[in-house]
């Protein structure tokens, strides 16, 4: 028997043992994606509450308001000046691949912030590879901030 009457007889074989879904299936199903989205949602809202305080408290010891922290654009775009990149960046992020350029510009970002909270250079891989721990440290350590304080 040659290839396409194995992959044939597979086929019709596989076509064979279809079935529909019993109610009970689908149910379980719909429960199981319905509890997917509540928690991916409650996972997203976890996220940015952490993210949120923990950048407030950094914007805190940047001399700007930590309310900023809690808008979305503003406070990525406040994040960016505070690494004396251009704020605009934060806007492009929801651009498609201008967006990965954006990105380059954040760690850049986030480099320089470490250098301003008297971290060393290589302080910006934590920001690259694990950036709520980064975020954490630079909010709850004892490092005071040596750069220029930002109008809000």
């Amino acid at each position: 028997m040659n290839f396409l009457s194995h992959f044939s007889e597979f086929y019709t074989s596989a076509e064979q043992t279809s079935r529909a879904l019993t109610p009970t299936e689908a149910a379980a199903i719909a429960a199981f994606l319905f509890l997917w989205f509540v928690m991916s949602i409650m996972l997203a809202i976890i996220t940015y509450v952490i993210f949120s305080w923990f950048l407030g408290r950094i914007f805190k010891k940047a001399g700007i308001p930590a309310w900023i922290a809690w808008v979305p654009f503003y406070s990525t775009w406040k994040l960016l000046e505070l690494g004396g990149q251009q704020g605009f960046w934060a806007v492009l992020t929801i651009v498609p691949i201008v967006n990965w350029v954006s990105v380059v510009f954040m760690y850049i970002a986030m480099y320089h912030i470490g250098l301003k909270m008297g971290k060393p250079g290589w302080w910006v891989v934590l920001a690259i590879f694990v950036p709520y721990v980064w975020l954490g440290i630079l909010a709850f350590d004892q490092s005071k901030w040596h750069g220029p304080k930002l109008a809000s």
